[in-house]
């Protein structure tokens, strides 16, 4: 499946800035626009990410030029740094319950709609899964152009996953990944979840608090 060339396409990383934009205009609002040491965890965060990365401040500041020239992400200074926000609401006309799925989907990679329920739960509280599907299948059928495909079902597999159309073509066979192996202690697919939501809410608050120091660092003129 094929993304529409009118559609950006991004690189790897250009996707995992804009994904962790979307997602942290949510899950940290006191903390958003981001600055670039915040966004640069973000994106190197080795909870809730797939694959894992380890950019550098570099590619980072390559990947938001990029998306600046798209009209994907804009720069404001806030105290004595630069923050980033995205656009990808307006520039892709898609409601925020659509740009949620499609975050998660550019962070995680392919999922089905029940994982992406789980997955969106701290940026959104979808009522079921059909309400995810719902928004998938408006995605997938666009006029102006498809943003995520629904690929064919893995053998055993109960559900299809769903990956996004912004990287480019999708070559359904390469990703047949191997399912995760689970944590000691953890007996199944929702407990999993239940540990990697409790890991987020963690790093959450700490970007929080993180955010709420530097702001009292600038008022008093310290370096944080």
């Amino acid at each position: 499946m094929t993304a529409d060339p009118a559609l950006p396409i991004l690189s790897p990383v250009e996707a995992r800035v804009l994904g962790v934009l979307v997602e942290k205009q949510r899950t940290v609002p006191d903390s958003y626009p981001l600055t670039l040491n915040s966004l640069l965890s973000g994106c190197n965060q080795k909870t809730s990410r797939h694959p894992v990365m380890e950019l550098s401040e570099a590619e980072v500041q390559d990947a938001l030029e990029s998306l600046r020239r798209r009209s994907l992400v804009d720069e404001t200074s806030g105290g004595r740094v630069l923050r980033y926000g995205h656009n990808a609401d307006r520039v892709l006309r898609i409601p925020s319950q659509s740009l949620i799925l499609l975050a998660v989907l550019m962070l995680r990679g392919p999922q089905t709609a029940g994982e992406l329920r789980i997955a969106s739960d701290r940026m959104h509280n979808f009522a079921d899964i059909s309400s995810v599907e719902a928004f998938l299948d408006e995605m997938a059928e666009r006029a102006a152009g498809a943003l995520v495909v629904k690929l064919p079902r893995l053998p055993g597999a109960r559900e299809s996953r769903w990956a996004h159309l912004l990287g480019g073509p999708v070559a359904a066979e390469a990703l047949a990944a191997a399912p995760a192996a689970l944590p000691a202690g953890a007996t199944d697919a929702g407990e999993l979840a239940a540990l990697r939501e409790r890991v987020d809410r963690l790093e959450a608050e700490v970007a929080a608090l993180r955010g709420a120091l530097a702001k009292v660092c600038g008022e008093l003129g310290i370096e944080a």
